[in-house]
């Protein structure tokens, strides 16, 4: 059984901010395009027989069509409410690109179609070899996760957190489809399962699987607590960098918001919150 891998791409020269996974003959979350090199110098002239994707936010699937065009014989892993838009990304591209704007090509690289028939479609529920599907929506609705049975290990993408550097375990809230009860109802869900061992994309493998979900509640209803509480996103922003400069310094603080800007957590709470009637 081949050992689990850690790939850090080293996003824009940041390390331990994006992971790619390598268990056996699978890559999970390859990661934007624009850190893709990272990846293909990790595997070195192999191929992965399929690229699994958590989810199709650029910070973790970017690469994939790219990487496929590389890799012509590999087929990719996608949850249903997500393949419509591997396949043709317009709509990704243009929703990304009224956010970063300029910035897309130095973010993320290019995106490149996936064919369709090489796409395997999930909804949840599938055992694809040594994998178990969960469906886990939460951060996203087209959140899945995967788990390696023979390792025990829950390759869980955003729905277990941020975890930087040693400090708490965050949760990253951007918007569309924040759902913060059916994100519970993930968590429970990975618990049920059991697993060893948590694999995040943002970053790296933990194996205080108890530990780790139960700080992660917590702090769910700690940001959920500001997003009601402060009047708008910078006064969100200062709440969260306060109380992480507090709890783990302002490293830790700098180190989480590269990957978890806290206009965008508040976006996605807002939202989130507005359309629960709260």
């Amino acid at each position: 059984m081949s050992e689990l891998e850690a790939i850090d791409v080293q996003h824009l020269g940041r390390e331990e901010s994006i992971c790619c996974f390598r268990q056996g003959d699978v890559i999970i979350d390859p990661g934007p395009e624009v850190s893709s090199a990272r990846v293909i110098d990790a595997l070195g002239d192999e191929a992965p027989r399929a690229i699994l994707l958590t989810h199709i936010h650029l910070d973790h699937a970017g690469a994939a069509g790219a990487l496929m065009e590389r890799w012509p014989q590999t087929e990719l892993w996608v949850h249903e409410r997500g393949a419509r838009h591997i396949v043709d990304p317009s709509k990704l591209i243009a929703s990304a690109t009224r956010l970063y704007g300029e910035r897309m090509d130095e973010l993320w690289g290019e995106i490149v179609p996936v064919p369709q028939e090489r796409v395997k479609v999930l909804t949840g529920g599938e055992v694809i070899g040594d994998f178990r599907v969960i469906y886990t929506p939460g951060h996203a609705s087209h959140h899945v996760s995967y788990v390696h049975e023979p390792t025990g290990t829950a390759f869980a993408g955003d729905v277990c957190g941020v975890r930087r550097l040693g400090a708490p375990v965050m949760a990253p809230t951007p918007p569309p489809d924040i759902d913060l009860e059916a994100w519970e109802g993930s968590l429970k869900l990975i618990e049920e399962v059991g697993p060893q061992r948590l694999a995040v994309t943002h970053f790296g493998i933990h194996e205080d699987v108890e530990g780790h979900i139960a700080q992660l509640r917590e702090n769910l209803v700690r940001v959920e607590e500001w997003a009601r509480e402060v009047p708008d996103a910078p006064a969100f922003a200062e709440r969260m960098r306060d109380w992480l400069v507090g709890s783990s310094g302002q490293k830790a603080a700098d180190a989480y918001f590269a990957v978890m800007p806290p206009e965008d957590g508040y976006a996605g709470l807002e939202r989130a919150l507005m359309q629960r009637g709260d």
